[in-house]
């Protein structure tokens, strides 16, 4: 079943924020909060994230009704992609070195702002990059 494309759009704008408060102020808990995010969104899929079902339950009933669907695989592939740069981030923001946290953070922060503010999924792209090859090597 196909989802809403301005949830996941919505929850990239939600994780740029904190992503972006994370470097700003350094905080390994905050950044714990967001990878714990990113798990829920790669394990249930992104209406099961905090940030998918803060859209679904306060966003969406003040919206117009969705014009645009996708596929759930390609925004859940992408919560995965997040998920490891979040977790190397906490790494580097725990255990060392910083600079690790501040580069992995930085790069899940240019995946999110792009797909917030231009509807462009790095991780949706990576999805369907690796499925062609996937398709191609059987």
């Amino acid at each position: 079943m196909n989802i809403d494309a301005r949830g996941p759009r919505f929850g990239a704008a939600v994780t740029t924020v904190v992503l972006a408060a994370v470097l700003i102020t350094g905080s390994a808990w905050l950044l714990a909060w967001q990878t714990l995010a990113f798990a829920l969104g790669a394990a249930g899929g992104v209406g099961r994230s905090p940030y998918g079902l803060l859209f679904r339950r306060v966003v969406r009933p003040r919206i117009a009704p969705p014009t645009e669907f996708e596929a759930p695989e390609p925004p859940r592939f992408a919560q995965a992609v997040g998920l490891a740069f979040a977790v190397i981030g906490l790494v580097g923001y725990t255990v060392g070195p910083e600079w690790l946290g501040l580069a992995a953070t930085g790069a899940a922060l240019a995946a999110a702002f792009l797909n917030a503010v231009f509807g462009y999924c790095l991780g949706c792209e990576m999805y369907l990059l690796v499925r062609r090859v996937a398709v191609r090597a059987e």
